[in-house]
C-alpha cells in the first residue's frame, strides 16, 4: 500500500449534542483567560497612527474560528481594547472569519451576535497558506489552532520507513521516529503560517495565538490529549481484531496534530525574521482540571473535535460504537480520576509584532 496522509478536517457543525459550538468550553476557558494579556498587549504594542491608513477601517482575522461563541467572545474583546486605545470615532471594523472549507460557515454566520460592532466575513482556507491581500491585516487572532496539522507525514504510513506508525494513530506510546516525523511537520508548517501572515500584517500589526505544549520534561505519552488519543487509537485496534473494520484502515489513520514543547515553539517562533515576540506565556487554567476528570466531557469535547477525521476515513458506521468503547476506555484506564499521572498540556498565549523589514 502506498503511503498516505490524512488532512485536517474541520470541528463538527451545527448545534447538536457532539456539535463542537456544544463542546468547547475548554478552548473557551483559555480564550477568556487569555483576554487580559492581549488587552495589555494591544495597550502597550499597538501603535494606532502607525498601522490605520486614510480609510479608518481596522481589519481583524480570527483563523480557525470553526463555530460557536469563542470567536466572537475573541474578536469582540479585540475590537474593544482597540476602542479603549484608539480616540478615533470614526475607526470602522473589519472581521474576517476564517476555517477550512469543510467549517459549517453556516452555523457560524446564522449565530452572530444581532449587537455585534463589526462587518462580518468568511474568509474560507488553509491557514496554513495566503488568505488575504498584502498588508491588509491589523490584527489576526488564532486560538487552539496551531497545533493542527494541515496533513500527516507521509513516513508514518510506509512500510518502509523507520516511522511507520502500524498499529497506532498517534505519537504518545510510539518510536523517537514518529515523534520526530511529527515535529519536522509541525516546523514545516509553522513556518509556511507564519510566513503567510508576514505577508498579509501590516507593519506594525499584532498576532495573538493561544497554543497548547507538552509540559516540559514530561513524555508524549504521559500528556493527558495525547494519552485520550492513543486510547482511541487502542479501540479502533480493538475493532479491527473482531472483524468490525480493516486493520489495514487503521495502520493509514494518523491524527493531523502535534503538541510542541515550549521551547521548540519559541525556537520556531524566533527563527522567522518578520515577528518580535512580544508576549510568550503560560496560562493559569485551574478550571481546566476539573473539567478533564468527566468523562462525559472529555468524550463529547473530543467527538467534536475528531468525528469529522474518523467518518472521512472509517465510514459513519462505526462512531457510536467507537466512541462506546472511547468512553469504556478511559474509565478502565483510571486517566480521569484526580490522582491521574496524565497532566494536561500548557496553554500559552503568544503575542507577535510584524517588523518593518
Amino acid at each position: 500500500m502506498a503511503s498516505e496522509t490524512i488532512s485536517a478536517q474541520a470541528m463538527n457543525g451545527g448545534d447538536g449534542q457532539f456539535s463542537y459550538a456544544r463542546n468547547s468550553e475548554f478552548q473557551g476557558r483559555g480564550v477568556e483567560t487569555a483576554k487580559g494579556l492581549i488587552n495589555q498587549a494591544i495597550s502597550e504594542e499597538l501603535d494606532i497612527k502607525q498601522v490605520i491608513s486614510s480609510s479608518k477601517i481596522f481589519v481583524v482575522a480570527d483563523l480557525g474560528c470553526s463555530v460557536g461563541p469563542n470567536t466572537f467572545y475573541a474578536v469582540q474583546n479585540i475590537i474593544d481594547s482597540v476602542k479603549l486605545k484608539c480616540s478615533e470615532k470614526e475607526l470602522e471594523f473589519q472581521v474576517y472569519f476564517n476555517d477550512l472549507v469543510s467549517n459549517d460557515f453556516n452555523t457560524l454566520f446564522r449565530s452572530l451576535p444581532s449587537d455585534r460592532q463589526y462587518y462580518a466575513s468568511g474568509a474560507p482556507g488553509s491557514f496554513h497558506k495566503r488568505l488575504f491581500p498584502k498588508a491588509s491585516l491589523h490584527f489576526v487572532h488564532s486560538s487552539y489552532g496551531l497545533q493542527l496539522l494541515s496533513s500527516t507525514p507521509e513516513e508514518l504510513t510506509d512500510k518502509n520507513s523507520p516511522a511507520y506508525n502500524k498499529g497506532r494513530i498517534y505519537y504518545g506510546r510510539s518510536r523517537n521516529e514518529v515523534v520526530a516525523a511529527y515535529s519536522g511537520e509541525f516546523s514545516k508548517e509553522t513556518e509556511s503560517f507564519l510566513d503567510a501572515r508576514a505577508q498579509e500584517i501590516v507593519s506594525g500589526g499584532l498576532m495573538a495565538l493561544i497554543v497548547p505544549c507538552l509540559p516540559d520534561g514530561l513524555p508524549p505519552g504521559e500528556c493527558a490529549v495525547v494519552a485520550y488519543a492513543d486510547l482511541l487509537g487502542d479501540c479502533l485496534m480493538d475493532m479491527a481484531k473482531l472483524g468490525l473494520l480493516d486493520e489495514a484502515q487503521v495502520d493509514s489513520f494518523n491524527l493531523p496534530s502535534y503538541f510542541p514543547i515550549r521551547q521548540e515553539l519559541k525556537t520556531l517562533l524566533k527563527r522567522n525574521p518578520y515577528f518580535t515576540i512580544e508576549r510568550f506565556e503560560p496560562l493559569a487554567l485551574s478550571a481546566q482540571r476539573e473539567l478533564a476528570i468527566n468523562i462525559p466531557t472529555v468524550v463529547s469535547h473530543l467527538r467534536a473535535v475528531l468525528e469529522g477525521l474518523v467518518k472521512k476515513h472509517f465510514g459513519n458506521d462505526i462512531i457510536e460504537d467507537l466512541f462506546f468503547r472511547f468512553s469504556n476506555k478511559i474509565e478502565e484506564s483510571s486517566m480521569c480520576s484526580p490522582s491521574s499521572i496524565y497532566k494536561p498540556p500548557v496553554e500559552n498565549v503568544i503575542v507577535l509584532k510584524r517588523t518593518s523589514i
